[in-house]
């Protein structure tokens, strides 16, 4: 299945179509998340939603998921129903799309280095899970499920991990495709 997503990863990285999705992904990070972040505090005065955190402990969260009040949890979980279901898939598409473009430029065409532009993809599937996690967490309150939430924090850290070694591996195919004056190599 990787293989595929991998394969498909390099059949779509046209350079107009990763420049559109970094568009939309700088739109993203750059206006809707703060928005919302926005909203959010204003409605709860608190500075982060628990998917941004790193290592949580349920403690942690729960003090927090009490803190947003009743208003905070419903804006939470709508949030993390609709636009945190859209924004991993923008990600994921663009950073997917991005290695491949660039990897393309860097790596021969049969370099086992060219399947790692399949990498976004755990970063989607981990922070689907988080977001599941996150939203059961906010409904099933005032019930605090520790193993709940640790398990949240499991995959939450992986999504971390995931989208860190997606930057990695940008970072990397940015230094090879400019070695090779970004022409597509075969």
């Amino acid at each position: 299945m990787l293989n595929r997503i991998s394969n498909r990863f390099h059949a779509w990285a046209k350079g107009w179509l990763v420049f559109v999705l970094m568009l939309l992904d700088m739109f993203f990070m750059g206006l809707v998340m703060p928005l919302v972040g926005g909203l959010m505090k204003s409605g709860t005065g608190l500075e982060q939603p628990l998917d941004l955190m790193f290592l949580a402990t349920p403690d942690k969260m729960f003090a927090m998921i009490k803190r947003y009040g009743e208003f905070g949890r419903a804006f939470y979980r709508n949030v993390e129903l609709t636009v945190d279901i859209i924004y991993p898939i923008i990600y994921t598409l663009t950073f997917g799309l991005l290695i491949s473009w660039l990897f393309q430029r860097g790596f021969k065409s049969d370099s086992k280095m060219q399947r790692l532009n399949a990498v976004p993809v755990g970063a989607w599937f981990f922070d689907l899970l988080e977001n599941l996690g996150i939203v059961t967490m906010l409904s099933m309150w005032p019930s605090q499920p520790a193993a709940l939430a640790w398990l949240t924090t499991i995959v939450s850290t992986i999504k971390w991990i995931f989208a860190g070694a997606s930057i990695v591996l940008i970072v990397i195919g940015l230094v090879m495709a400019a070695r090779n004056g970004f022409r597509k190599r075969e």
